[in-house]
């Protein structure tokens, strides 16, 4: 999870989004224990109110569920974690279209565009692996 922060965003939005795009990936698996606020606090390099409002927010989403003495747990809800991972798709192609039409692209020619992409890159992929 990259922990690198940015100043155009509340400092605990961003950890949240970084936490959701774990998740979402993969990175950050259904039932995983997520470290505690101290140790994501150092890991982030903010101060640990600022952690905590993070994963508070993140618990109220649903996101992440907190068990008394045992930590913070990612949520074993399937559905809440395939809407997040296709909400970050969507997003993804909504930028990707985005800097297309900047370039001065058409629909037909970013569909083209990104179809040839993804067959050289598997083309690439199978030639290393």
């Amino acid at each position: 999870m990259d922990k690198k922060l940015q100043e155009n965003m509340p400092i605990y939005m961003q950890i949240m989004n970084r936490v959701r795009g774990a998740v979402a990936s993969g990175e950050l698996a259904p039932g995983e224990r997520v470290a505690s606020v101290r140790e994501m606090a150092a890991d982030f390099e903010v101060n640990p109110n600022t952690m905590q409002r993070a994963l508070n927010e993140l618990e109220r989403e649903g996101l992440l569920v907190s068990e008394r003495t045992a930590g913070r747990f990612v949520t074993m809800d399937r559905k809440l974690i395939a809407q997040l991972k296709r909400e970050a798709a969507e997003d993804a192609a909504d930028a990707f279209r985005r800097e297309m039409l900047a370039l001065g692209f058409s629909e037909e020619e970013m569909i083209e565009f990104f179809c040839r992409r993804c067959e050289s890159v598997e083309f690439m992929e199978e030639r290393i692996g």
